[in-house]
């Protein structure tokens, strides 16, 4: 267990070097890398030259990847002021993962504000040295009760919630397979992979070829099947009733990763789970506070034993410094607010069903789906990027480019997501300053 909690470099137990193999007949050194050093390359490796040509080689294909220099504009968001050099000017942003503008907030300022001014600036440590303020063990008693679960544990990130969650269950629970979604984001990825657990992948949103999967198995190996509720990228969403019937069916443990519909599903923003009913047929639920929250962190929600399990082997945990105080003020008042209003809810479907509405009007492509998330299909990575660039110079929209690896090639596309703050002038020259790119680029 100390060599998965990475213990040994903190130790200093770490094994000792075998000496490298001396093939000549050099006297053999004290230093037993001496003969490799010898025997290195007269002509240095030019790693400049590697950065650069990779770097070229993203441009030519059109996905290097541009920063906008934004600001956000307290109190009008989504405006913001994006800088460029020398320039600046105002622009409208319409890619937003602040699904209903809580990161301005009045409630949740003001709670960010006095922790501010109770505890400080950062929580001084590691939530085992130190870093635990009160503030934390509010907000997971929050969380906990947003998804009917017994417990729930805080992270730095959502991605960290997911890499260090998958990867210690995954890894520590003997002989477990997990079951992943071909659609899975990178960090369930990179998490199921870190344990180096035996696994299988299902066809996305597919509860037959999970059944399928399942079958193949042996019936009393543990099994973990983990998928999203609202998939970022196309918009659509999982059928986690079906997938819990198969689970349960072959008794798999089921994980469910909520960060793009917690706070804007269910009747207390609880996410697809709560509004399906199925939250307590789930073995865990993990979701973020950067986005409908948003402020920043991830979670999980589950038993009191699993989240204490997690709490006590995930180095992703164990080693980092937990959130600022004022970060998880302002996430628990966040999520207590959304718990007793629907109108930032209402709001944004609103916005949304118009802005499809005028899409679609206009001729502009989408993908449909069933949730917030409207992807403006354009199909080319150059084609993508430059109507992201004239959006910006030309209309002053932020729309950011969407390319590979993110999504598949040949499906690049704008994503936008529509937020209760856009005006119908905001929607208008959205569609309008479209459908002069579509054409001109």
């Amino acid at each position: 267990m100390t060599q998965e909690l990475g213990l040994e470099s903190r130790t200093g137990s770490l094994p000792p070097e075998a000496p490298h193999p001396v093939t000549d007949d050099r006297p053999v050194s004290a230093c037993p890398y001496a003969g490799a050093f010898a025997r290195r390359p007269t002509k240095p490796i030019d790693h400049e030259a590697f950065f650069v040509g990779e770097l070229d080689r993203l441009r030519l294909e059109g996905r290097y990847r541009v920063f906008a220099n934004l600001e956000r504009h307290m109190g009008a968001f989504p405006k913001a002021t994006h800088r460029a050099g020398r320039r600046q000017r105002e622009v409208t942003v319409w890619c937003s993962n602040d699904y209903l503008g809580m990161g301005q907030n009045p409630a949740v300022l003001q709670a960010m504000h006095e922790a501010l001014d109770r505890c400080g600036a950062g929580a001084g440590g590691t939530r085992n040295i130190s870093g635990t303020n009160h503030y934390h063990v509010l907000l997971e008693r929050e969380l906990a009760d947003l998804h009917g679960k017994e417990a729930a544990l805080l992270f730095t990130s959502g991605y960290v919630s997911n890499w260090a969650s998958l990867s210690t269950l995954a890894s520590n629970i003997p002989d477990c397979v997990v079951i992943s979604d071909a659609g899975n984001h990178a960090s369930m990825i990179e998490g199921i992979r870190h344990s180096r657990a035996p696994k299988k992948v299902f066809k996305h949103n597919d509860p037959r070829d999970l059944e399928r999967k399942l079958a193949e198995l042996d019936p009393s190996v543990p099994k973990l099947v983990a998928f999203e509720s609202v998939y970022s990228m196309d918009g659509d969403i999982a059928p986690i009733a079906e997938i819990c019937d198969v689970a349960d069916a072959f008794g798999a443990m089921t994980y469910l990763d909520e960060v793009h519909a917690v706070g804007l599903y269910g009747p207390r923003g609880g996410g697809i789970s709560e509004r399906d009913g199925v939250s307590h047929r789930l073995t865990v639920i993990e979701g973020t506070l950067g986005k409908a929250y948003g402020v920043v962190g991830g979670y999980i929600a589950a038993s009191d034993a699993l989240c204490d399990f997690v709490r006590s082997f995930a180095s992703g945990f164990i080693f980092t410094t937990s959130l600022p105080p004022a970060v998880a003020a302002g996430a628990q008042a966040a999520i207590a607010h959304l718990k007793d209003s629907n109108v930032e809810r209402m709001q944004q479907r609103d916005r949304v069903a118009l802005v499809r509405r005028r899409l679609a009007a206009a001729g502009i492509p989408t993908l449909d789906n069933p949730s917030h998330i409207v992807p403006v299909m354009v199909g080319d990575p150059v084609r993508c990027k430059a109507m992201s660039d004239m959006l910006l110079e030309d209309f002053g929209i932020y729309v950011q480019p969407i390319n590979y690896p993110t999504v598949p090639r040949g499906t690049e596309r704008l994503r936008i997501t529509p937020l209760p703050m856009h005006t119908d002038a905001d929607v208008d020259h959205l569609v309008d300053s479209l459908k002069a790119v579509w054409t001109a680029v």
